[in-house]
């Protein structure tokens, strides 16, 4: 059984002494579920049930990079060509550019009357006028071997930033979806939350099919950026409302590194069967439907529901919890946790505003806003810029996207040890080092080794970061406030492709842009909470007492040691 001090530390003890000794006042959540069973048959299943949500989570944010991304390498189209073979045509038509990436322009032709070329078997002139493409681009398919909406288009050359606007709505459509889903599943339980997000990303996968041009594709994007990431995150947090604070950093941790890394690793290789942009979009949406079973399948948050004041419904939930894990909950405790909620009075206003009006919190919630908008920002940009390493686009993917299994391996099993702070800390070290390396080395597999270093490391920060927030929030606005929270990384996600796009100016830019984002997110960690071996708040002034007791650099292993040494001390004497 667990239960807390004034300082929030975890302490042990026994159910049935408890029972004996304890006032029904002293009863919290933490303790039922103590009794229930905190890591059992039940939490496994809860572990596997999320499954299916990590992966739509990852068909969500990843396929449109698949509907969109087109071959670097490309020039114009010349209809009367179009027997010859490839490289024939592009020495024929295409003048030569020194400057540009592959030595040749890809955005002008020559002006010439090809059919009198072939019969004369003339060869290009310097002195020959040039055009922009007419007639649109052929790529290079050995990159990108299937066609993409980009490619059937034309957002190359002038409109070569329609991706990064669609990928920009796609991240619009995220913040209204946090505000919307949040409210849901404050209000209404998180498996509703979770369910909507699914179903509208699953109608605007489908409907993407239909875009002609970038307004109608990008506001496909913008409904399925109403879907992502509460696609998972609403199941996510159920998930941490489960499971007592010694498991929490193993059960929340684990889907991720298990199922999101099976998902984003499989993904690259699903697109280059599906063989077209269209068949992606609907292969990767059409699963979303399944979450219209997740209420029949799931349980909602106890928490949630003590939050609403609903404490026998809780209850039922506790006590299959114990049927399952083939426990026995006492009944005097039963008794005196319904006692205890019974008598305390309801938080009937669980606006997010009451913890924007406690300077405490406040401060808490804009550091924990600014802190998850620099990892998103950092993990955006490090996916877009994969397409810029020139090395095979399906395998830089798959490998970079293989690092989370054991970043957050590391995470689960690691972090209560060091802390969610002296973590973050670390992996943005890392994270800015290797980032900065990445701009000033050669491409190829130099620059994807130190790619796959730099996404090792924010791996790390973002999931600590998801992980750490929920921890934080008191449980009437953790649904609302965790939403949040993922709107201002949107604002990151935002500006992420915009920060990938300087390629186009300076070729180093945009790493060294991303590494003085990791140095900002190291130094906004600091000012934050360790939440490592206590308690989630389960109110307001619960929060507010973890903000107050926090200490700039909380390591947990030494903080126990220390409790150690103090009760060896007072032995002595």
């Amino acid at each position: 059984m667990i239960t807390s001090d004034k300082n929030g530390e975890n302490k042990t003890g026994s159910i049935e002494n408890y029972i004996d000794e304890a006032k029904p006042k002293d009863v919290d959540y933490d303790m039922l579920l103590s009794a229930a069973g905190e890591f059992g048959p039940y939490q496994l299943f809860l572990f596997c049930s999320t499954f299916p949500f990590y992966v739509f989570g990852v068909f969500s944010y990843f396929s449109q990079l698949f509907m969109t991304e087109v071959s670097p390498n490309h020039w114009c189209w010349i209809p009367e060509l179009h027997n010859l073979t490839e490289i024939e045509r592009r020495t024929l038509a295409i003048p030569l550019d020194p400057e540009a990436r592959f030595g040749y322009s890809q955005c002008k032709s020559y002006i010439a009357n090809w059919s009198e070329i072939l019969e004369t078997g003339q060869m290009p002139n310097g002195s020959w006028n040039i055009q922009n493409c007419q007639y649109g681009w052929e790529f290079n398919r050995s990159e990108i071997p299937y066609p993409t909406i980009s490619s059937e288009m034309g957002w190359v050359c002038d409109k070569n930033s329609y991706q990064a606007t669609a990928q920009s709505i796609f991240f619009v459509g995220s913040i209204v979806g946090g505000f919307v889903i949040g409210w849901v599943a404050d209000r209404f339980g998180r498996l509703p939350a979770a369910t909507l997000s699914n179903m509208i990303g699953c109608v605007a996968g489908i409907i993407s099919i239909y875009a002609q041009n970038l307004f109608q594709f990008s506001l496909c994007r913008f409904l399925m950026g109403i879907s992502y990431d509460n696609c998972m995150m609403m199941v996510y947090l159920l998930v941490l409302e489960y499971v007592a604070p010694k498991y929490r950093s193993i059960i929340t941790n684990l889907p991720f590194a298990i199922f999101y890394t099976l998902g984003a690793t499989a993904l690259p290789w699903i697109a280059l069967a599906c063989g077209h942009w269209k068949t992606i979009s609907i292969v990767t949406s059409i699963p979303m439907a399944l979450s219209l079973l997740a209420p029949f399948l799931m349980p909602e948050s106890p928490r949630w529901l003590i939050s609403k004041g609903r404490i026998t419904d809780a209850v039922d939930k506790v006590l299959n919890i114990a049927r399952v894990n083939k426990k026995e909950i006492p009944s005097n405790l039963i008794e005196h946790f319904k006692k205890s909620n019974l008598d305390q009075k309801k938080e009937n206003n669980t606006s997010i505003l009451i913890l924007l009006k406690r300077p405490k919190l406040r401060k808490m919630f804009i550091c924990i806003c600014l802190e998850f908008m620099c990892c998103l920002a950092i993990f955006d940009a490090l996916v877009r810029s994969i397409g810029g390493l020139e090395f095979n686009f399906f395998l830089s993917f798959t490998m970079v996207s293989f690092t989370e299994l054991p970043s957050l391996v590391i995470v689960s099993f690691v972090i209560d040890l060091t802390g969610r702070k002296g973590m973050s800390i670390f992996a943005f070290l890392i994270c800015f080092i290797f980032c900065t390396i990445t701009a000033f080395i050669s491409n190829g597999l130099p620059s994807v080794i130190c790619a796959v270093i730099s996404r090792f490391a924010i791996n790390m920060c973002v999931n600590i970061g998801m992980q750490w927030a929920a921890e934080m929030l008191p449980t009437p606005v953790r649904g609302s406030g965790t939403s949040i929270v993922h709107i201002f990384s949107y604002i990151g996600t935002i500006i992420s492709p915009y920060i990938v796009y300087l390629e186009n100016y300076i070729t180093w830019l945009p790493l060294v842009v991303v590494g003085c984002i990791a140095i900002i997110g190291m130094l906004l960690a600091l000012s934050l909470p360790e939440t490592a071996g206590k308690d989630m708040p389960q109110t307001f002034d619960e929060a507010e007492d973890l903000v107050s007791n926090r200490k700039i650099l909380d390591i947990p292993f030494l903080r126990k040691k220390e409790i150690s040494n103090t009760k060896s001390a007072n032995n002595i004497f």
